[in-house]
C-alpha cells in the first residue's frame, strides 16, 4: 500500500508540474521561451514526465564502480570529454549522467568519517557497513585479526546470485584481488592479504586464506564465470615472476577446476579479442602483473591490454548465455590511483574510459530485464575553483572573463601574482614533474614570496603534470562527501534520495527479486 500511495503522489506531482509549466509559459516573454536554456529544460521535463515506467524485475544486474569517482571528478571529466571533441565542455554529459534515476550515497565506514574501498565496497555487496580495510567481515571483527573473523563473515550479492544459478563476473582495471573487486567474493580482515606472501604469522596459524586463493576456490554455485583484470603476480609463483611462496600456480588450478568445461585463460588484449566466447563457459584474463595501465598510457604506448570497455563487452557476451540471468561488477580502479598521485590528467581520462564502458553495456543489454547501476566507492579531495571563463581548459591555468572584473582571456593571478590551475587538491604531493628533469630548475622556478611553483611556462595539460596541493602529503587522500548513484533499466526507479551505501545491496536485492530476508 505504501508503494502504491508513493507512486500516486509521484504521478500527481508530475501532472501538476506539467500544468504549472504550461501556465508559466503563457506568462513569460517570448524571448525567454525561445532561449536554448529554456527549451532544453522544457524538453528534459517532458522526457521525465513521459518516463512513467511500471516496476520490472531485473534478471541481470550490472554494477559499475568508478573507484574514487566523486562529484568533482564527474564534473571535470564531463568537461574534459567535451573539450576533447572541440566543445566548450560544460554542457556535456558522461554517458551515465543521462540515466533517468539518481541518488546520493553516504560513504563513511563504521570507524572512519572518510572511508576506504574495502569498507565501502563491503557495504554495497553485503548490505552491512564495516570497518575500513576489512573485506566482508562485520565490525565485531578487528583488522588483520584472523582469529576474530569466525562468526563475523558476511555473504555477498555475487554469492547470492551464484547460489540462485545465475552467472557472475568481475572486471577491474586494478588488480583483481584489490579491495573493490575482492569484496565481491572474498572474506578477509586485511585487504592487503592478496596472496599468501602477505599473510601474517597469525593468519597462517589460524587458517586464513589469501584473497587470490579464495577467488579460484570459491565454492558457491560453480564459481565466478568471468574474471578480467590485473594482478597476475598474486596467482603465480615467485620463480615465474609472481608473489606466491607456496608453490601454487592458481591459474593452473583454475583451469584444472573446469577441465570438463570450456575454460579460457588469456593474458593480452589480443588474446581476449580473438577468444571464442560463444564456445566458452568460463573466462579468466589476467593482463598485467600488478594494476593495468592508466587509459592514457595504454593508448599512448599501444599496450596490448584491453580497455575497460572491451572487457565489459566481452564479459556481457559470455554471461548473457545464461537464460536465468547474471551479475557483473565492473570497476575502473585507476581513477583512484590517478588522484592519489595528484594527477588529474590520468584520473579524468580513466573516468572518460569508464563512461565509455557504461555506454557499451547499455547498448548491449535489454533494459527491460537488466538494471545498470553506476556509482563510486568514495570521493577524492580534488576541487574546481577560480572563476575560470567558460570553456577554460579544465586541465589548464585559469583565465579570467568579464564577470571576474578583468578583461577576458587574461591569465588569472593569485595574491602572489602567479597563475594557478582550475583543478587543485586539498592535500597530496603538491607539484611534481614526472618527465625529463634536466631543465626542471629553469621551468619550475619558485615564486619569490610564497615558495609556490611558478606555472607561467608550464604546460599544465600535459600527462606528467601534478596539480598543486594545499597540505603536503606523500599521497593525496580520499574525501568524505557523498557520491552519486545513477540507474537505468529494470528496477531503476528504486534509486532516489540520499541513501546509506549499504542500501545499494538492498536496491539490487529488490530489483532482482532474490529470496533474501532478515530474520
Amino acid at each position: 500500500m505504501a508503494k502504491q500511495v508513493y507512486r500516486g503522489l509521484c504521478t500527481l506531482t508530475a501532472a501538476t508540474a506539467l500544468t504549472l509549466s504550461m501556465q508559466a509559459a503563457a506568462e513569460l516573454p517570448e524571448y525567454q521561451q525561445a532561449s536554448n536554456w529554456y527549451t532544453s529544460g522544457e524538453s528534459r521535463l517532458a522526457e521525465k514526465l513521459a518516463d512513467q515506467r511500471s516496476p520490472r524485475t531485473a534478471k541481470n544486474i550490472i554494477l559499475f564502480v568508478g573507484d574514487g569517482m566523486g562529484i568533482s571528478t564527474l564534473t571535470a571529466a564531463r568537461i574534459l570529454e567535451g573539450q576533447l571533441r572541440g566543445e566548450s565542455g560544460e554542457e556535456n554529459l558522461l554517458s551515465f549522467e543521462a540515466f533517468p534515476y539518481t541518488a546520493l550515497i553516504k560513504t563513511y565506514n563504521t570507524n572512519q568519517q572518510t572511508p576506504d574501498s574495502a569498507g565501502t565496497m563491503t557495504a554495497m555487496m553485503t548490505g552491512v557497513k564495516t570497518r575500513a580495510g576489512m573485506i566482508n567481515i562485520d565490525s565485531d571483527g578487528l583488522r588483520a585479526d584472523c582469529a576474530g573473523t569466525a562468526g563475523n563473515e558476511l555473504n555477498t550479492f555475487l554469492e547470492l546470485m551464484e547460489d540462485q544459478g545465475r552467472s557472475t563476473g568481475i572486471v577491474s582495471t586494478a588488480r583483481i584481488t584489490h579491495a573493490t573487486p575482492a569484496a565481491t567474493y572474498a572474506r578477509s580482515p586485511e585487504r592487503n592479504w592478496e596472496s599468501n606472501d602477505g599473510l601474517s604469522d597469525e593468519a597462517v596459524q589460524n587458517g586464513c586464506a589469501d584473497i587470490a586463493a579464495q577467488l579460484v576456490g570459491l565454492d558457491v554455485g560453480d564459481g565466478i564465470d568471468v574474471i578480467l583484470g590485473g594482478g597476475r603476480r598474486h596467482f603465480i609463483t615467485a620463480e615465474n615472476g609472481g608473489k606466491r611462496t607456496d608453490e601454487r600456480d592458481l591459474t593452473s588450478e583454475w583451469l584444472d577446476r573446469y577441465v570438463d568445461q570450456t575454460a579460457l585463460y588469456v593474458q593480452t588484449g589480443s588474446e581476449l579479442e580473438s577468444a571464442d566466447l560463444a564456445a566458452a563457459d568460463k573466462l579468466l584474463g589476467l593482463f598485467t602483473s600488478s594494476h593495468m595501465s592508466y587509459e592514457a598510457d595504454r593508448m599512448a604506448n599501444a599496450k596490448d591490454e584491453p580497455s575497460v570497455a572491451q572487457m565489459t563487452g566481452s564479459a556481457i557476451e559470455l554471461l548473457s548465455k545464461n537464460e536465468d540471468g547474471y551479475f557483473l561488477m565492473v570497476e575502473s580502479g585507476r581513477i583512484d590511483h590517478g588522484h592519489h598521485a595528484g594527477s588529474a590528467y590520468t584520473a579524468l581520462h580513466d573516468t572518460i574510459a569508464f563512461a565509455e564502458a557504461v555506454k557499451v553495456a547499455a547498448e548491449k543489454v535489454d533494459l527491460e530485464d537488466t538494471l545498470i547501476l553506476v556509482t563510486a566507492d568514495h570521493s577524492h579531495v580534488m576541487t574546481i575553483a577560480g572563476y575560470a571563463t567558460r570553456g577554460n581548459p579544465i586541465l589548464g591555468k585559469v583565465e579570467t572573463n568579464d564577470g571576474a572584473g578583468a578583461p577576458a582571456g587574461e591569465p588569472a593571478l593569485a595574491a602572489d601574482d602567479q597563475p594557478y590551475t582550475a583543478l587543485s587538491y586539498a592535500n597530496g604531493l603538491g607539484f611534481a614533474d614526472l618527465g625529463d628533469e634536466t631543465d626542471a630548475d629553469a621551468r619550475y622556478n619558485l615564486a619569490a614570496d610564497t615558495g609556490r611553483k611558478n606555472l607561467s611556462d608550464v604546460n599544465t595539460e600535459a600527462p606528467g603534470f601534478h596539480q598543486e596541493a594545499m597540505v603536503p602529503m606523500g599521497s593525496e587522500s580520499h574525501a568524505g562527501e557523498d557520491i552519486s548513484l545513477h540507474a537505468i533499466g529494470a528496477g531503476a526507479e528504486l534509486v532516489q534520495g540520499t541513501l546509506e551505501q549499504s542500501a545499494v545491496f538492498h536496491l539490487m536485492i529488490g530489483a532482482s527479486g532474490l529470496p533474501v530476508t532478515a530474520e
